[in-house]
This record gives C-alpha cells, sequence and structure tokens, in this order.
C-alpha cells in the first residue's frame, strides 16, 4: 500500500498538507512521538484566511493512534519523523567537526576570534578579518526561528528599514549561500529543519484554477506569523507565498531546483543521507521532477519559463528558455538521478531524468555556446531554411548580432548566451547561468575554461568595483523602454538591468575552484571585502563599474552577507568545496535521447555529444 494512498484514508474532512505534516511528523518507530513538534492545521476565520494553507505548531495536540505501523504498511516508517531538535546557539560555534579527517576550531586568542582548521594531523591559524566578524554576527542575527527551532534566514534585517515589505520573509534561493555557510561552518540542524518545513509547504494538490499552485511547486519564501486563535491563545504559522503575493504574480520555478540542489549539498558536507532516503522527501522530489518533466506544447529539452520566475524577478526580456534556469534544472536533473531510490514506482522517471540530462546538455553546449567561430558562422547564417539538415535550426537573423558584441568578446574566450528561441537569441552575458553551467559540467570543459577566460579579459566590465554584474551589458534607450516597459528600478546598470550583485560571489568562487582558478576568486573577493562593511552589506550596486550603493538597494542583505562567508569558507577549504560541484558525467553521452531509432531523419545526439567532448 502507498504512502500516499494511506495519507488519503487518514481523514476526508481536513486539506492534504494536514495529513501530510501530521503523518510525516508523528509516528517514528525508533522513538515515541515528540508531542511539543507536532504539526497540524486548521481553518480560520475568513479576515484570517492566509492562514488556510499554512502549517502550524501546537505544542498541545493531539495526535492519531499509532494505525501504521511496518506490518500494515509494509513500509518503513522509521524516517517519517520531522521533530527536529537544534544546536544552534546564540553565541559563536565553540567546535565544530566538519569530517572525521577535517575539523574547524573556533578559539578566542587575545579576545579576538581565530579559527583553526585542522587537516590530518596538519593545523593551519587564519584569524578573521573584521569584516568576517561582523558578517557571521549579521547572519546569526538573521535566523528565523518556529516553534523554538532555527529555520531559515530573512532576505534583509536592516535595523532602520520602517518598510520591509517581503525582505523580513525566507526565500528558498536566498537562503542557499546563509545554508552553505552554515553548514560549511559545521551547524546542518537549520539547514535540515529548512528542508523539512518547506517540503510540507510543497504544493501537493492537483489544481483546476489558475490562482493555485500546481503540483510539485515549491514557495518562493515564507513568513513565520502569530496568529491568534481565541482569545488567549495564540500559535505560530508558516504563510508560504507561491507567488500569489509577489510584483507581477509570477511563479517561483527555480525554487524547487534550488531545494533539491541544497537537499544534496546537506548530504554531502554533512554526511547525513538518511534525509534524502526519507519517503515524504522522496516524494518531494519526485513531485518537482514530474512538474519539470510533464510534456507540453514545447519542443525543445530545455525548460520554458516565463519572466520573473528566477532570480531576476522582473520583467527583463527571459521569457522562453533562459540559461539561469536551464543551468539548474541541469543540476536539479543530476542531483535527482543520484538521490533517488531506483524502484518499480521511481524507474520509469529516472529514465526520464536520463534521457533529458543528455538532450538537454547537447542542446545547451551546442546552441547557446558564442565565441569568434560561432558568431563567424552567425553572421553568414542562410535564413528561412526548411529541412531536417538545416544549419540555422532557429531561423536566427544576422542583424540580431548586436554592435557591442563584435569588439567584446575576446579571441580565446567565450560563454553560452543569455536565451535562445526560434528567431531570437539574446546575446547578453548572464552571470548566473554561466557560473553554474560550470558548476555543473553543463558546458564541456573547453568551454568551462572559455567563460573563465572571458570573465578575466573583461574584468573591469564583469567584476569593476564591486562584483559581480548580474548580467552584460544594460539595456538602454529604446530597449529599455520597451522589453522593460519603462521599469524605474531596472533603470539601465541598476538592479537587474546589469547592476553588481555581491552574493554572486560564491557561485563564481565555486567555479573558479572547480577549474582550478582559486587566485581568480581570491582578486573578486578582495575587491568586495574592501567595501562590504563600510557600505553595510547592501543587496546590489549601480553604474557600469559598480561604484554607487543601489539606489533601492536593502542594507544588511542577508545573502549578500552569506555569499561573502560561503566564498571564503570555500576558499578556506577545498575538500568541502569539491563536494559541491559535479564532473563530467560520460555515461550521460552514451544514453540515446532522441527516440528515433526507426528513423534516419535525424542524427542520434549522442554522437554529436561525444564530439563536444572530444573537440571542442
Amino acid at each position: 500500500m502507498s504512502a500516499i494512498y494511506l495519507l488519503r484514508k487518514i481523514s476526508t474532512k481536513t486539506p492534504s498538507r494536514f495529513h501530510r505534516s501530521l503523518f510525516f511528523s508523528t509516528f517514528s518507530k525508533d522513538s515515541p512521538p515528540d508531542l511539543s513538534r507536532t504539526t497540524s492545521i486548521r481553518h480560520l476565520s475568513s479576515s484570517q484566511r492566509f492562514v488556510s494553507s499554512s502549517i502550524y505548531c501546537f505544542p498541545q495536540s493531539k495526535i492519531l493512534p499509532n494505525r501504521f505501523s511496518e506490518k500494515t504498511t509494509g513500509i518503513s516508517v522509521r524516517q517519517f519523523s520531522t521533530s527536529v531538535e537544534t544546536n544552534l546557539s546564540d553565541k559563536s560555534f565553540e567546535r565544530i567537526h566538519v569530517q572525521s579527517d577535517a575539523i574547524l576550531e573556533r578559539i578566542h586568542k587575545n579576545e579576538e576570534e581565530v579559527e583553526t582548521v585542522s587537516i590530518g594531523s596538519e593545523k593551519v591559524v587564519r584569524e578573521e578579518s573584521e569584516a568576517e566578524k561582523e558578517a557571521w554576527r549579521i547572519l546569526e542575527n538573521a535566523v528565523v526561528r518556529y516553534c523554538g527551532s532555527p529555520v531559515g534566514t530573512v532576505a534583509a534585517n536592516d535595523p532602520g528599514d520602517k518598510m520591509p515589505l517581503n525582505y523580513d520573509q525566507v526565500f528558498i534561493r536566498d537562503f542557499v549561500p546563509s545554508a552553505l555557510a552554515f553548514l560549511l561552518k559545521g551547524e546542518g540542524d537549520i539547514v535540515r529543519n529548512f528542508l523539512l518545513h518547506t517540503l510540507q509547504l510543497q504544493s501537493w494538490e492537483k489544481t483546476v484554477d489558475c490562482y493555485s499552485p500546481g503540483q510539485g511547486l515549491m514557495p518562493a519564501s515564507f513568513k513565520v506569523r502569530t496568529v491568534a486563535l481565541d482569545e488567549n491563545t495564540t500559535e505560530e504559522v508558516l504563510d508560504p507565498d507561491f507567488g500569489e503575493s509577489a510584483i507581477g504574480r509570477v511563479a517561483p520555478v527555480d525554487s524547487g531546483l534550488w531545494w533539491i540542489i541544497l537537499l544534496r549539498a546537506y548530504g554531502k558536507i554533512t554526511g547525513d543521507f538518511s534525509l534524502q532516503e526519507r519517503i515524504d522527501v522522496q516524494t518531494g522530489i519526485k513531485l518537482i521532477m514530474n512538474l519539470c518533466l510533464a510534456d507540453g506544447f514545447d519542443m525543445f529539452p530545455t525548460l520554458l519559463v516565463t519572466d520573473g520566475s528566477c532570480m531576476i524577478d522582473r520583467r527583463m526580456g527571459i521569457h522562453g528558455h533562459p540559461l539561469e534556469i536551464q543551468s539548474l534544472f541541469y543540476s536539479a536533473l543530476r542531483c535527482s538521478r543520484e538521490m533517488l531510490s531506483v524502484n518499480d514506482s521511481s524507474k520509469d522517471l529516472v529514465r526520464a531524468i536520463n534521457n533529458r540530462l543528455s538532450a538537454l546538455s547537447f542542446h545547451i553546449r551546442e546552441y547557446y555556446w558564442v565565441d569568434i567561430k560561432k558568431i563567424n558562422e552567425i553572421y553568414r547564417y542562410k535564413t528561412e531554411e526548411y529541412s531536417t539538415d538545416a544549419t540555422n535550426k532557429f531561423n536566427i537573423y544576422p542583424e540580431q548580432i548586436p554592435p557591442w558584441l563584435m569588439d567584446w568578446i575576446p579571441e580565446q574566450g567565450g560563454y553560452l548566451l543569455g536565451n535562445l528561441q526560434p528567431a531570437h537569441m539574446d546575446f547578453r552575458f548572464f552571470t548566473l547561468g554561466n557560473f553554474w553551467s560550470i558548476v555543473s559540467s553543463l558546458a564541456t570543459p573547453k568551454q568551462n575554461e572559455a567563460i573563465l577566460n572571458l570573465i578575466e579579459a573583461k574584468w573591469d566590465d564583469i567584476i569593476g568595483n564591486m562584483p559581480l554584474k548580474i548580467c552584460y551589458p544594460a539595456l538602454e534607450y529604446d530597449d529599455w523602454r520597451i522589453i522593460t516597459g519603462s521599469d524605474p528600478k531596472n533603470t539601465p546598470w541598476s538592479y537587474h538591468n546589469s547592476g553588481s550583485w555581491p552574493t554572486l560571489l560564491w557561485q563564481f568562487t565555486l567555479a573558479c575552484m572547480k577549474m582550478g582558478r582559486p587566485e581568480l576568486a581570491e582578486k573578486a573577493l578582495a575587491v568586495a571585502e574592501k567595501r562590504l562593511l563600510a557600505d553595510r552589506w547592501p543587496e546590489y550596486y549601480d553604474t557600469r563599474s559598480g561604484k554607487f550603493i543601489g539606489k533601492q538597494s536593502r542594507l544588511y542583505q542577508t545573502w549578500t552577507v552569506a555569499g561573502f562567508l560561503t566564498s571564503k569558507l570555500l576558499l578556506a577549504n577545498p575538500e568541502m568545496a569539491s563536494l559541491l560541484f559535479w564532473e563530467e558525467d560520460y555515461e550521460l553521452l552514451d544514453i540515446c535521447a532522441c527516440g528515433l531509432r526507426k528513423s534516419d531523419r535525424k542524427k542520434c545526439s549522442r554522437v554529436a555529444a561525444k564530439t563536444q567532448i572530444l573537440v571542442r
């Protein structure tokens, strides 16, 4: 009998999220239920409708009789428990065990904190800078607690901000660098709690109207609210936002992808793989993958999304198949293939994941890659080609090549362009997508090297006075007016229109370390460290060179702080950094993704994919 069927049998009078949270948090084979952490849900009055899809913490909740033993269900319920104890101290962490052969120790020397890294028998003492000390203080103050346990960090924690809007919420994508900082410091409880509670908020019902999240969608963010149940009783509630409150009302595509990536990182760094083996977590992975792999009208292996569905959450002309989503999608596919238990219920999904991985890697490597050679090819494209053997497969007009690109791209460098659709190539350089393509091995090894060569050659444009440009170049003049709709926040060289975002440092660091070029990351980190503390950790910077603090930038932005700290920790511990990226998977190149074995109309992508590795 399946776990999902059992959940449906519990009751038909309460929402399914009640079934899920109560079932997965109550019953444990090895220990009795923890009444103080039992989760439940109730409907409140119409004036408190926002709570109807939220999760509550009831200290005195009753629980159902233990009718779901292993004998009854035929499945192990030992791993269902979501009650977790916290060891997060309000003070600095005193001693952190990271691996059996690597220990991080925080000691006090002359009233100053000193970090000791022990690897084997060797000890390296590294004194924290003032910026690092302040960053840790800010990060720990940003921690959000739910029912007494840490569950995430707020997006920004500026004490002088009287209108925080949604910056006082816990965002899935924003929390990732914070989670990595805690994990690298040896503190995994907050990450485990975050993964479990966001899983409970996942949309689990099929819907028929456009105002409800699709099955498997993860929320963009959540907020811990205190709700009055009666005159004398209040309870904490997790209130998720699936985009219904966001500017533009766009559902987040990247939240589920980041959740899967973080789940893998938690297991790799802590060595605790029991979390990803739980039935509820396995179900959550499957729901996200099924949502991403659902059949539709699109003919490409890339994921079709709208403007505003990722880190660039406003109208910026990235609708279609933006590189950022494709690189995260590829990473989530690889994570899922690694973490999913292969059985009768998942073998079809695993097969679909393998096929999509093969097709996606070939598609991005072949059609998204831009260097001098490729630009010359596009410059001489013939258009209106009708055949399966067409050279210009997407009917790209050579006039689309922007004038700035001819002189900008270096001879020895290249990059993956920002977007590709029929008759449209977005030639802007998007930083996150390119960095994550390196980290996940979506690009080939030679393409990875070329991307870093481009960064080095165009250092002033991408790094400047504050790393890193979110994209390059900015949309200006008529392009800005038409594509952004004259967005007053996305003016040229500001915010998502080529503003500089320090949080991207940790992804740049990871990409550089994978390619054996940590000196580039150290150089960029040194540039940022000179200003971040004095500027009070802004969200982003403006102007072409990143000289000014963003005109609407929040201060004490948590993922700016966390990105800085994570970069420092990664550089100090290369062994840990190596756990977070992927090497080339040559088995993928042997998987046939075309599905046209009985037809000679198309070439199998296996041969083309291998060519990308061996020739480029």
